[in-house]
């Protein structure tokens, strides 16, 4: 009976409204977060509009009919979740940014390595090292945080035993770095 109760006061496409704007709100204010720390405050902006126009709406619709229609809240707290996890889904798939990828291969393999690097347009530099029991060698590459995977195919591919380590990147300055296409320089 009580479980019912919830259901009343709302029809299914209104609740089927608050779920997907909610939804989109939170994806987009997700995306926005991301946006700001990866230094795209243009883009940001933009989204904080289109994000605080829907939240806006929404929200004023589940506060004004909370206690007739409860389950509002419901379906407003479960948008909110699923924004969370399609905004890191879509940031995944946009890949702002850049990173730098440290690897420490053999120095038998290291000129292959970076030859295929670089074949491939990443900024290789390349420096020597003392390991545990032998030589290495450091490859620094940076590149576009959207080519992370091929930068680690390209690197296992020739030395699946190198140890690689990726970080994101905030700025750089000087050196090579492919850059973005049109779309990524329209909004930042």
């Amino acid at each position: 009976m009580v479980l019912l109760k919830l259901f009343e006061g709302s029809s299914w496409w209104i609740l089927l409204l608050i779920l997907l704007i909610k939804t989109i709100e939170v994806t987009v204010g997700t995306v926005r977060i991301i946006l700001i720390n990866k230094g795209y405050r243009l883009s940001a902006t933009l989204f904080s509009f289109v994000e605080i126009m829907l939240w806006v709406f929404v929200a004023s619709s589940v506060i004004n009919d909370l206690s007739t229609a409860p389950i509002k809240g419901i379906v407003y707290s479960v948008g909110f979740s699923l924004g969370i996890y399609l905004g890191s889904i879509v940031e995944g798939k946009l890949a702002f940014g850049k990173i730098y990828a440290q690897v420490i291969t053999s120095v038998e393999k290291h000129q292959e390595l970076a030859d295929a690097l670089r074949a491939e347009q990443f900024g290789v530099t390349i420096t020597e090292a003392k390991g545990m029991t032998s030589c290495k060698v450091v490859l620094m590459v940076y590149a576009n945080r959207k080519s992370r995977d091929l930068v680690m195919e390209t690197i296992t591919k020739i030395d699946p035993k190198a140890l690689i380590v990726i970080q994101d990147v905030n700025v750089i300055q000087g050196g090579y770095v492919k850059k973005h296409s049109k779309f990524r320089q329209i909004i930042k």
